[in-house]
């Protein structure tokens, strides 16, 4: 684990529960795409730095989830870097509690306030194509998170942050974790056309070809949403459907999982309400949602 892979001269990746991009510019000068969950991975990142005399210049964040942002703090305060995120996700990044509290829907419990969720803070600047090395590009992938971003370095690699999630994690956990399902599905839709030496998912294997994966993603998305259309036949709550969505798939809820698939749930019903599928029923001071037509 943290070790660190070279994919060509400037291109490189170390493997980590979420994989940090690493692009080496003018010999010595290093770029990180996210920094990993905590201080103890913004410290294993630091030693492969000083390993091979490399000084970091800038952390790009692709999202502020607090397993990309949580080495920022860390990192920052040891080296002096810039730290950059793509809109609205910077704002969570200089103000990590939105992220339990977005998540919960008010101000996060104490089960809530942890690290896997709650980041520390750090001090980030809006992401600009203008603070990029040269030739590097910014690849919009929203649906994940709020506005996510990957990243093409000049050589032809192509970081995909939480775009993709491999069929053993989609397996294990069915419901993968979303905020806009349609903007998902653009970005999916999208990412199958794009051309690369190589991909590095945050979640998945790195691979010459994630086509086949993002479209496994895709149908998942698709299945969970029919799923969701079957249990509505008759009016059902939110709490209803969660509740017979972990049944269904075999899951355990806690509070971790309440908030990470719940609001995911949520994002769900908005969607099919949004595409005519849904219907939200109001009875007895009740929400319910059913199946349109």
């Amino acid at each position: 684990m943290y070790e660190l892979v070279q994919i060509t001269e400037h291109s490189y990746y170390i493997n980590c529960p979420a994989k940090i991009g690493l692009y080496l510019a003018n010999g010595s000068e290093a770029y990180l795409i996210d920094s990993g969950s905590d201080k103890d991975a913004g410290r294993k990142v630091r030693q492969i730095l000083d390993k091979n005399n490399w000084h970091l210049k800038a952390i790009f964040n692709t999202h502020s989830n607090a397993d990309h942002i949580g080495g920022n703090q860390y990192l920052q305060r040891q080296t002096g870097c810039k730290i950059y995120g793509p809109a609205i996700e910077y704002s969570f990044t200089n103000h990590p509690i939105l992220e339990p509290s977005f998540l919960y829907g008010g101000f996060p419990p104490q089960d809530l306030r942890h690290k896997f969720l709650l980041a520390q803070e750090s001090t980030a600047e809006l992401l600009t194509e203008s603070v990029l090395p040269k030739g590097m590009e910014i690849i919009p992938l929203p649906g994940h998170f709020f506005n996510m971003a990957g990243y093409r370095t000049p050589d032809h690699i192509i970081y995909l942050a939480d775009c993709l999630s491999s069929k053993e994690t989609l397996e294990k956990y069915q419901i993968g974790f979303l905020y806009d399902a349609a903007a998902y599905l653009d970005t999916l839709e999208m990412v199958k056309t794009l051309q690369a030496d190589l991909f590095v998912p945050a979640h998945a294997e790195a691979a010459k070809s994630v086509a086949a994966l993002a479209q496994y993603n895709i149908d998942k998305v698709h299945e969970i949403a029919d799923h969701i259309l079957s249990l509505c036949e008759e009016p059902q709550t939110f709490e209803e459907i969660l509740k017979k969505l972990f049944d269904a798939y075999k899951l355990t809820l806690n509070f971790e999982q309440y908030v990470l698939v719940g609001s995911t749930v949520r994002s769900y019903l908005a969607w099919l309400k949004d595409t005519g599928r849904l219907k939200p029923v109001f009875q007895d001071n009740w929400l319910r949602w059913q199946r349109q037509g």
